[in-house]
C-alpha cells in the first residue's frame, strides 16, 4: 500500500463515514466551479483540474489526481486532514461562516486565511517529513502558498504577500526547533 493509501485507510478510522470522491461525477463541484470563475473574473480556473476540496465529511478530488505521485497525494491528504478535523471542530455551519463571511468574502477574508494558513501549515510539515525539511524550505513552494493567498485561488482571501512570507517563515522556524529537539 501507498503512502497515501495508508494515509487514507488511517483517515476513515479517524472520520466515520468519510467519503472521497471525484470532482468530475459531481454536480455540485461543477456548480461551485462556474460560480467561482465568474466572481474571479475567470481568475480561479483550475478547481477542477488542480484544487482538492473538503466539505464537512467529504474529500472532492479534481482530475488526474492519480496521475499525482503518492507522496504528493499524501502531502495534500495532509492538507485536506486539517480541513476534516476544522469542520468537526466548528462543524459544518460553523466553518461556512467562518470560512465565507469574515471580513468579506474576497479580498480581506481573515477567516478563510486563518483556516487555509492552518493547512498549509501542515502542508509544510508533510513537505519536510517526506521530503526533507530543504523541501520545506523551497522558495518555489514558499511562492506557491504565498500566491494561494494573495491571488484568485481563493479569492484573494489576504492580499498581503509579505504577511503571509511572516506565516511561512515562523513555521519553517518552528519545524527547524522541532527537528533540533528530536535529534537530541
Amino acid at each position: 500500500m501507498s503512502l497515501d493509501e495508508e494515509y487514507r485507510a488511517q483517515l476513515r478510522e479517524e472520520f466515520d463515514g468519510l467519503r472521497v470522491i471525484d470532482k468530475a461525477d459531481d454536480r455540485f463541484s461543477r456548480l461551485v466551479d462556474v460560480a467561482l470563475r465568474a466572481i474571479t473574473f475567470g481568475g480561479q480556473g483550475a478547481f477542477m483540474t488542480r484544487y482538492v476540496t473538503t466539505i464537512g465529511r467529504t474529500i472532492y478530488l479534481p482530475d488526474r489526481w492519480a496521475d499525482r505521485t503518492p507522496e504528493s497525494r499524501y502531502v495534500t491528504l495532509r492538507h485536506e486532514a486539517v480541513h476534516l478535523r476544522q469542520f468537526r471542530r466548528y462543524g459544518r455551519v460553523g466553518t461556512a461562516l467562518i470560512y465565507l463571511l469574515p471580513i468579506v468574502p474576497m479580498g480581506l477574508a481573515w477567516g478563510r486565511a486563518r483556516l487555509e494558513w492552518e493547512a498549509y501549515a501542515e502542508t509544510l510539515r508533510a513537505t519536510a517529513e517526506v521530503h526533507g525539511i530543504e523541501a520545506a524550505r523551497d522558495p518555489d513552494l514558499h511562492r506557491y502558498i504565498r500566491e494561494q493567498f494573495t491571488g484568485p485561488a481563493y479569492g484573494w482571501m489576504w492580499p498581503f504577500d509579505a504577511a503571509v512570507q511572516g506565516w511561512i517563515d515562523r513555521a519553517i522556524s518552528e519545524l527547524m526547533v522541532e527537528r533540533a529537539a528530536r535529534a537530541h
